[in-house]
């Protein structure tokens, strides 16, 4: 059922339109250089850094006492975009590069937003019922540091990509490579071990991320894309600040075969363009991996009976 995208000669470039990957890690690293930037004055200002996170950075993090966060809700967004050590992003953004390539070069352009923020804030939700509602943790809340950092985001991209391909091997030099799936139940088993501590909401956050990557596929594999309300958001707040621009139909390179079968032409009552326009599409919003069979061996015998 799965084939290698190395069969694509595409590659995911800085600055390529429309690329979800990018996007991401651009907004991350940039609320990261703000934040640091920020910081810097507060110190060469002499001002105690502890007026740095209870003026600036608390904005940006999740709290775990549920009245600060109905204050300032929108922190349910901006957390899963904050880090505050160089490591935790640098290890954020390896793993969200890594996974997040795989899952773009399989399904297109559009799934990876919303598989974030989807996880992000489900999983922000569960670290704020978890702290607030089990004993062990509310009787100590107001010590309870606040959720910060792209770990349940992350975690539902991770466990997402391995759902669609759990036989997708990388680090080939070792062995022939490690299956997806290898690594996916290491960090599971690490989360779950730590739900017995202190970080157990933290835990439980990037569980349900994980959890929310598995169910976003399985869904999507039935026919249901729980992130199509967010793509066609995103394309009205384009075409409502970009007017004279129309948006194309489809990008070729968002799916696995556009370089393959892009220059097809018809040629006989069998194979039509529209068809092939049709099938196109599908790949576009759904990935290659969803196409049945049949459709499939139409798009491989179009491509075999039209390009030179």
């Amino acid at each position: 059922m799965f084939e290698k995208s190395t069969k694509s000669n595409r590659g995911i470039l800085l600055g390529q339109d429309n690329n979800a990957l990018v996007y991401l890690v651009a907004i991350n690293l940039l609320v990261f250089v703000l934040l640091t930037f920020i910081k810097i004055i507060y110190y060469l200002s002499e001002i105690p850094i502890e007026f740095f996170y209870k003026q600036v950075f608390d904005w940006f993090t999740l709290p775990a006492v549920t009245d600060n966060f109905l204050n300032k809700p929108w922190v349910l967004f901006t957390y899963m975009f904050t880090h505050e050590s160089i490591w935790g992003l640098i290890s954020s953004l390896l793993w969200l590069w890594a996974f997040g390539y795989i899952l773009q070069d399989l399904t297109g352009n559009n799934k990876l937003i919303p598989i974030y923020l989807y996880g992000g804030i489900v999983g922000g939700i569960v670290f704020l019922i978890t702290v607030n509602l089990f004993p062990a943790l509310a009787n100590h809340v107001t010590t309870i540091g606040p959720l910060i950092g792209a770990g349940a985001a992350v975690m539902a991209i991770a466990v997402a990509t391995t759902t669609l391909a759990p036989e997708y091997r990388i680090f080939p030099l070792i062995n022939g490579g490690i299956p997806l799936w290898v690594l996916m139940v290491v960090f599971v088993a690490i989360d779950f071990a730590t739900l017995a501590g202190n970080n157990a909401g933290i835990a439980a956050s990037h569980l349900t991320g994980g959890a929310i990557g598995f169910l976003f596929i399985r869904q999507l594999r039935r026919g249901t894309d729980w992130g199509a309300w967010m793509n066609h958001f995103i394309d009205w707040l384009n075409d409502l600040f970009s007017p004279d621009k129309k948006r194309p139909q489809k990008d070729s390179r968002d799916n696995l075969f556009a370089k393959s079968i892009g220059n097809i032409k018809q040629k006989n009552s069998d194979i039509t363009q529209t068809r092939i326009d049709a099938l196109l599409d599908k790949i576009n919003q759904q990935g290659y991996q969803f196409l049945t069979e049949e459709e499939k061996s139409f798009l491989k015998r179009a491509s075999k009976e039209d390009l030179l």
